[in-house]
């Protein structure tokens, strides 16, 4: 029927490649539903109609099996009395009557066909667009984390990511220079002392070193003494150190 002619497009329409090909699917889904639900009031203002037709064509139906009945109980009437003739134009007015009741039949049996077609289709919009309705807000979430994922990728993608770490490797090499300035200078700095500071440190390590002499030949049962002053040169047997001259 041709009230139906959208409804079939919106029922056979693939709502995946809409989205694909729309500039903004969620204005594309809210606009598939508002057309669904205008679908749908106009289907049930046709099938309200079509109820409509469907009880009067009933209605003139029953009446004509009523006028059709109502001859046929005359004729019998005018039987009863002996009046044939009256009988038979009785009867031919519920042939008539008949005649009415067959097409109240044939345009009853037509309209309420259609009315259930109509009314079946109705049923399938009202699931169709309950389903829409249902899936709406996922469609919409869907499309929300597509664009932030686009969003995000082509973003990703304005980074040079190799320049980036050329830069930190070069960052990288300037700190460690840095780290080895500073260090040569701690150790240039704790090198250089003052000359009385360095005399006195020979002072003490020249004592630890003759301490542990002295301990080392205590052990060895070795004499120390002397170790601190040159020893005196021996002369020759007979000879004696000569004399202190008087002044």
């Amino acid at each position: 029927m041709g009230i139906f002619s959208r409804l079939s497009d919106i029922l056979k329409a693939n709502i995946n490649d809409l989205l694909d090909k729309a500039e903004d699917p969620e204005k594309l889904v809210k606009q598939i539903i508002v057309d669904m639900q205008k679908e749908l009031t106009k289907s049930t203002q046709a099938l309200g109609k079509a109820v409509a037709s469907e009880r009067m064509v009933e209605k003139q139906y029953r009446n004509a099996c009523a006028v059709s009945a109502s001859w046929e109980n005359r004729a019998k009437a005018a039987l009863k009395s002996g009046d044939a003739e009256l009988a038979k134009k009785a009867l031919a007015n519920k042939v008539k009557a008949d005649e009415d009741v067959a097409n109240y039949r044939e345009m009853y049996e037509t309209i309420s066909n259609q009315t259930e077609a109509i009314r079946s289709q109705v049923e399938v919009l009202k699931s169709k667009l309950q389903e829409a309705k249902s899936r709406e807000a996922m469609l919409i979430a869907r499309s929300q984390m597509a664009d932030t994922t686009k969003e995000l990728a082509q973003s990703l993608g304005g980074i040079d990511t190799n320049s980036s770490f050329d830069k930190l490797s070069k960052m990288e090499e300037r700190v460690s220079q840095k780290e080895a300035e500073a260090a040569a200078f701690c150790e240039i700095a704790g090198t250089s002392k003052p000359e009385e500071v360095a005399t006195f440190e020979e002072l003490e390590r020249n004592a630890k070193v003759d301490s542990e002499l002295e301990r080392l030949m205590s052990e060895m049962g070795m004499a120390s003494a002397g170790l601190s002053a040159p020893a005196e040169t021996a002369l020759p047997e007979g000879l004696a150190q000569p004399a202190d001259t008087a002044l």
